[in-house]
């Protein structure tokens, strides 16, 4: 069985001004042709396709043509996506004798010249393989899915949970694209768009509430056996565009008008019950610090409105000011992104003080840079090998920790992954179980932080991925839509 694999992952923040380039995926790998193999294969939906062939006993040849991925930000540049159309097609065009194409994409990535960049990318597959060759998609349940990305893709199969378990995702893509070829079903699909968005704070599966509610009906649904795949997809809410909404996908055996029952009445559930998602559970900045600091336990301090997980820069100063302002007997870890003050802060060196502005500079909207007198404790950075949301390592670039009275920053070239792991500061000499609270760009995504068994306190942070998505300057969102439309 030959299986071509492709990767082009990146999630979009329409109000981000910061593009994505190529140097953007190289923070969390950029591999082509063979090196995929070499370094792309260990984590996430590529790891769950290999397990899945094992499992069935499949003799398989993986044909790797790229491996991309960017994580969250602003829009993809014109001649960024054409690279990775251009590296995808191009290895297409030399295989011989194909069996299946396994793409892994986010679902949620526009460029500036296209609203769609996994449609085109499914698209141009199809074109080139022709109408016999199975293409099966990997998406992050995040995804804004398309009428164009269904109608080229044999199936698509889209994350179960959140937080996020792409190698999950990717295994049960495997098993559908080898019962595919093996002729054991013949899969058709439904998808069922729904006029909605809804802030991030009801994202979370795993707790009682209605996402997991909605999951759950997904997984009865799968109980039957025609029913092959059931994915809902409520969209990350910061993507501007005009073909936009929640959404299911539905995958059945040859029973098209199953499909699109299931898609349906999955449909009507998320309709019903959309002021249940839209239910609040952060506070104000002021009343979460407070919050945070006179817990008896360790705190993760989720900046809602300055997630890099959803695109925001990273480098909000809200929550470090309010926490400068109020005195704590422990280390408060906070993250920060600012080239500007690492260069500084490597020229004066470890063990040294220096004064600077330090945040707001690329979210010059909702926050300001604000003056800080520090001391440099420790200079880092380069790529970290650690597995978060399905790969293997990132680099933010060169890192410094800077102490200011009780706060320890760590602040970093790019966003990388915004303090959302402990290795952010142990790479640094922190032990992380000292402190009182660590401040986690996301609003979802603490899972990293479990074993310190922490309370989790959302600040309602302004913020290009705050929970007002009313406020939020949208000028080609599908209208109406749900919450910013009355129904």
């Amino acid at each position: 069985m030959r299986v071509a694999l492709a990767k082009y992952g990146q999630e979009t923040n329409s109000f981000s001004l910061t593009k994505t380039t190529l140097d953007t995926f190289r923070q969390f790998g950029l591999y082509e042709r063979e090196a995929v193999l070499q370094f792309g294969m260990s984590a996430g939906p590529f790891a769950g396709l290999s397990k899945a062939c094992a499992d069935r006993g499949v003799n398989w040849t993986p044909i790797p043509l790229i491996r991309g991925w960017a994580g969250a930000s602003g829009m993809i540049t014109q001649a960024t996506h054409a690279f990775f159309i251009e590296s995808i097609c191009s290895g297409l065009s030399e295989i011989d004798n194909l069996d299946a194409v396994f793409l892994d994409l986010h679902g949620a990535a526009q460029a500036e010249h296209l609203d769609d960049c996994e449609g085109d990318v499914i698209e141009k597959c199809r074109q080139l393989v022709g109408k016999d060759v199975p293409i099966i998609v990997s998406l992050d349940h995040h995804a804004n899915v398309t009428e164009r990305m269904c109608r080229d893709a044999n199936a698509i199969v889209a994350h179960r949970t959140q937080p996020h378990d792409p190698f999950d995702t990717g295994y049960r893509a495997g098993l559908l694209l080898i019962r595919e070829l093996l002729g054991e079903v013949s899969a058709v699909m439904a998808l069922q768009k729904v006029p909605m968005i809804t802030h991030q704070e009801q994202f979370l599966t795993a707790p009682i509430g209605p996402m997991r509610e909605w999951f759950e009906k997904a997984r009865e649904f799968e109980q039957d056996p025609r029913v092959l795949s059931v994915s809902p997809c409520p969209m990350q809410p910061w993507l501007d565009i005009s073909e936009a909404g929640w959404s299911v996908i539905v995958v059945t055996d040859d029973e098209q008008e199953l499909a699109t029952g299931v898609a349906q009445e999955m449909a009507s559930f998320a309709w019903d019950n959309r002021h249940r998602f839209m239910q609040q559970q952060s506070v104000a900045p002021d009343l979460a610090v407070q919050l945070a600091i006179e817990s008896d336990q360790f705190v993760v301090l989720s900046d809602t409105g300055d997630s890099v997980f959803g695109g925001a820069p990273g480098d909000s100063t809200i929550l470090l000011q309010k926490l400068l302002d109020l005195d704590c007997p422990q280390d408060c870890l906070v993250p920060m992104v600012d080239r500007e003050v690492v260069a500084q802060a490597y020229e004066i060196g470890i063990g040294n003080q220096m004064t600077t502005r330090i945040g707001g500079k690329q979210d010059h909207v909702f926050s300001r840079p604000i003056n800080v007198e520090c001391e440099v404790l420790g200079l880092g950075g380069g790529v970290t090998e650690v597995e978060v949301i399905g790969n293997h390592s990132y680099d933010a670039g060169r890192t410094v920790l800077l102490r200011v009275k009780h706060v320890l920053i760590a602040v970093t070239e790019t966003e990388g992954i915004g303090g959302n792991h402990p290795v952010c500061y142990e790479q640094l000499g922190v032990d992380v179980s000292q402190a009182k609270l660590a401040v986690l760009k996301t609003a979802s995504n603490f899972q990293y932080y479990s074993g310190y068994q922490p309370q989790i306190v959302r600040a309602d942070t302004d913020g290009m991925t705050m929970s007002d998505l009313v406020r939020l300057p949208w000028t080609r969102l599908m209208r109406p839509i749900f919450p910013l439309d009355q129904f």
